[in-house]
């Protein structure tokens, strides 16, 4: 027990005050996951509004698509995002590998189809007789969209909930394509598993608080807000 007692000590110390170190590591973390949700939101969000509520050719196989891509791993879109900025790849030019640049595209392949299948699935459960009536009273298509997105609003937080969460937890396709650079791209997870490797829990165990925390934080918003919403709209 005594490993347990000692890194929490010192996690508690550097929390309490304010190490350089955990200060810069959230910092990165939050621009690069945040950042990359904004991304994913005004793609999927869209998409999933599209996939929900509109009838088309090939709209079947798109789900197909995107449900499968909930299951996406990241190690995968990891070495994609790699071959693709690599010297080698089409993208090399751009020399945006080992960068928080490539972190923020990575994160964006991985939580944009958790983001627009989520969203189809809350929209597709909206009655399609609440949109003809908004129709039928002259609502304009932006407003029939609105009214949808409205009654399908716990959908979408669980979307917005289920990419934020997905990418900032997420280890393996942000150190491929990141490379863990002290004070550039490292983030939370990545340094996580280095100071545990190091054996430095203290600092590992007070990055895992931090990180717990926000993805609590984020929830919580996000379930005060949806019964706020609700109270008022009675």
């Amino acid at each position: 027990m005594g490993v347990f007692i000692d890194a929490i000590r010192e996690a508690a110390g550097m929390l309490s005050s304010g190490a350089l170190d955990v200060r810069e590591i959230v910092g990165t973390s939050l621009k690069v996951s945040l950042l990359a949700t904004l991304i994913g939101l005004t793609i999927g969000i869209p998409a999933g509004f599209v996939l929900g509520g509109v009838r088309f050719f090939g709209r079947r196989a798109l789900l197909v698509l995107a449900s499968t891509g909930m299951g996406l791993p990241p190690v995968v879109v990891g070495l994609f995002v790699v071959m693709l900025l690599s010297r080698r790849g089409p993208l090399g030019t751009l020399q945006a590998l080992y960068t928080t640049e490539a972190m923020v595209f990575a994160q964006v392949i991985i939580a944009t189809p958790l983001i627009v299948a989520i969203t189809a699935a809350a929209v597709a459960s909206v009655p399609r007789d609440l949109r003809l009536q908004a129709r039928s009273l002259g609502a304009s298509r932006l407003q029939e969209a609105m009214l949808t997105l409205r009654e399908a609003r716990f959908g979408v937080a669980a979307a917005v909930a289920a990419g934020f969460g997905a990418i900032i937890s997420e280890v393996g396709a942000v150190m491929m394509v990141g490379g863990n650079i002290s004070g550039q791209t490292r983030v939370m997870t990545t340094a996580i598993v280095q100071e545990a490797r190091k054996g430095h829990f203290g600092l590992a165990l007070a990055l895992g608080g931090v990180l717990l925390t926000l993805v609590l934080v984020v929830n919580v918003f996000l379930a005060t807000h949806q019964h706020a919403d609700d109270r008022y709209s009675r």
